[in-house]
């Protein structure tokens, strides 16, 4: 009788054996702690993230109080100027026994003073020569009180106030011959108050204005379109 042949297992060969390390248990668990490892490191990544991300919209708050206390700082500045020029023209009114009452507002980036009264046409003089001159003395006692310059505004009477609607009216008058003519115009000389505002009314009816020339005898020159 032919006996029934026991199987037997073969002996392990290298391949056998590397497929073993690579399933070895330990093995995984030493990657399972790494994986662990990289888990962690990327939570705290994260954390970093979150903390860049709050110091960022920190820097961002600090930025818009800065900008809000610059603000203030600047209208407190100009505020200062105004009470600075009004006590100064309070002080020349006195002098000259001249009554007139002073009011005192911010427009923009300048303060703006402005004396009311029914005899203040020697403060003003012809064509706002003395008003210009009187301004300036303002500014200059500002400077000397503040040290830095000033860019305040000066009216008496409501003059600037009705000399303004006169010089809008001339910039279109002129801006509307420019384009019917198509040759450039050049105006009297003007102040540089007086010339702002002829520049923008000229640019509202869609023309180009420079000035030329040198102060005092600047003026303003309109062009036609193109």
């Amino acid at each position: 009788m032919v006996g029934r042949e026991e199987a037997v297992a073969p002996a392990a060969g290298p391949e056998d054996q590397e497929l073993d390390s690579v399933i070895n248990g330990n093995d995984l668990l030493g990657e399972d702690d790494d994986l662990v490892e990289v888990e962690d490191s990327d939570d705290d990544l994260a954390d970093e993230a979150e903390e860049v991300e709050g110091a960022d919209e920190d820097l961002a708050d600090e930025a818009d109080d800065d900008e809000e206390d610059g603000e203030e700082d600047d209208l407190s500045s100009l505020e200062e100027e105004g009470d600075i020029a009004a006590d100064y023209i309070e002080g020349l009114l006195d002098i000259a026994d001249l009554d007139g009452d002073i009011d005192m507002d911010v427009e923009g980036d300048r303060a703006v003073v402005s004396v009311v009264g029914a005899t203040l046409d020697e403060l003003v003089g012809d064509d706002g020569e003395v008003l210009e001159a009187l301004q300036e003395l303002t500014r200059l006692a500002v400077h000397r009180r503040t040290g830095t310059r000033a860019r305040l505004m000066l009216d008496v009477g409501g003059f600037r106030v009705r000399r303004r609607a006169e010089l809008a009216d001339l910039g279109r008058s002129v801006a509307e011959e420019v384009a019917r003519t198509g040759e450039p115009k050049k105006l009297r000389a003007m102040s540089p108050f007086e010339r702002k505002i002829v520049h923008d009314a000229v640019a509202v009816a869609g023309l180009r204005s420079e000035s030329e020339g040198e102060e005092p005898n600047r003026r303003v020159v309109v062009f036609p379109a193109g």
